[in-house]
């Protein structure tokens, strides 16, 4: 599986591995209440960016748009969870965000740049799952998947060009070597055993054999 690209650039250094897809099929149940918190978390670090860099009107005027797209998509996953009998419940959540966050820098405009190419780096794997359980599910949540890969490709694109213009123009080696230091933070994390199922989770435990 190709990972997601924008323009030239590589925006994931590894692929999602058969282990967490297996594991995600199973248990789509559980996956669909995750996917509902993470529409709603997109939405609000969206909303965060634009409170921290008001000054940034371009910026602004795009996350506005996007955190409304995923307050719509929030607004179609509890709809389906309706409609396929899923119930909502309070989950634990992974460590995905946080060991993202753990690698943002803390002073600006550094972390202005991190915000967003991690934003970019979870959107790219949102796509890229969706793209990978889309083919392996069932309607309605196939068609739904697929139709979320498209959203979510362009919403990576969207966080790597906030992030190009973020970068600071006297920065000797540009945006492109801090990307992949925290794509890099990425892939240790989906790719570190994970007791957690969640759809930025890390690999899950095996399965026990048939008895």
């Amino acid at each position: 599986m190709a990972v997601a690209r924008c323009a030239r650039v590589t925006i994931l250094a590894a692929s999602t591995g058969e282990a967490w897809l297996a594991a995600a099929v199973s248990g789509w149940r559980g996956l669909l209440v995750d996917h509902a918190n993470c529409e709603k978390k997109a939405a609000s670090s969206a909303l965060a960016l634009i409170f921290a860099y008001p000054e940034d009107g371009a910026l602004c005027a795009t996350l506005a748009r996007l955190a409304r797209e995923e307050l719509r998509h929030f607004e179609q996953v509890a709809q389906l969870m309706q409609a396929l009998q899923v119930p909502f419940e309070r989950q634990k959540p992974g460590g995905y965000a946080a060991g993202l966050r753990a690698a943002l820098r803390s002073h600006e405009p550094a972390r202005k740049l991190d915000l967003l190419l991690c934003s970019a780096l979870i959107e790219a794997r949102s796509a890229e799952r969706f793209a990978l359980l889309a083919p392996r599910l069932p309607e309605p949540l196939a068609g739904f998947y697929g139709q979320l890969h498209l959203s979510e490709s362009r919403h990576f694109e969207l966080y790597l060009q906030l992030a190009r213009a973020a970068c600071p123009a006297d920065a000797a080696q540009g945006w492109q070597p801090r990307l992949a230091q925290l794509a890099a933070v990425e892939t240790g994390l989906i790719t570190a055993p994970d007791p957690l199922l969640r759809f930025h989770s890390g690999v899950p435990p095996a399965a026990d054999p048939p008895g």
